[in-house]
């Protein structure tokens, strides 16, 4: 929990104001892993770049094919007043099923920025992400410094902008998370890697 408050603290700060510097060129298609993440309110396709960002998408594919995934949920919808924001899933329902955090991945070095569609790992610092991860709707140029992206949504931003007008508990969650908590949450049923 100290690491979604950390992360929540950082998200309050940041500003989705309009990105200084263009994303990274994607990366070829052979250097692209797509994992689908089926939902109880829709199917996402995420395109993960093995090809500037190789640390954090072997973690997140380990997950997947692991399937930890599965029966996990999208918890959190942090909403901007511009009508933007962060849905945030992961795993919450047994710290058994978390593998080690990972060396962070900056994008200094990846080139990959939190632009709308961007998935990003959530993390207390750099260095320790796990498990929980985020997809933005809206530009957010500030997360650049501490948070390692390492994909974008291809298919299904449609479902991702309706999680994140989904009804938030005004009671659960803790300091700045609190109202940001979805209630229900969204059930990640499944998280598989499809072709293409």
């Amino acid at each position: 929990m100290m690491i979604r408050f950390a992360f929540a603290l950082s998200l309050l700060l940041a500003s989705p104001v309009a990105a200084q510097t263009a994303p990274a060129a994607p990366a070829p298609a052979e250097d692209q892993v797509k994992v689908a993440l089926d939902t109880s309110a829709g199917r996402i396709v995420l395109a993960l770049d093995r090809a500037h960002a190789p640390i954090t998408t072997a973690n997140f594919l380990k997950y997947v094919d692991a399937g930890r995934f599965n029966g996990e949920s999208f918890y959190r919808a942090m909403k901007f007043t511009d009508g933007g924001g962060i849905i945030q899933g992961g795993i919450t329902s047994d710290a058994r099923k978390l593998y080690p955090a990972i060396k962070h991945e900056p994008v200094s070095e990846t080139g990959i920025r939190h632009v709308a569609g961007t998935v990003s790992m959530a993390a207390f610092s750099p260095g320790s992400a796990k498990a929980d991860f985020f997809i933005l709707t809206t530009d957010i140029p500030s997360f650049d410094k501490n948070f390692a992206a390492f994909g974008h949504v291809v298919e299904g931003m449609d479902v991702v902008k309706s999680i994140l007008v989904a009804p938030t508990s005004p009671t659960k969650g803790e300091g700045v998370m609190r109202g940001q908590m979805l209630d229900p949450v969204v059930k990640i049923t499944k998280a598989t890697r499809v072709a293409g």
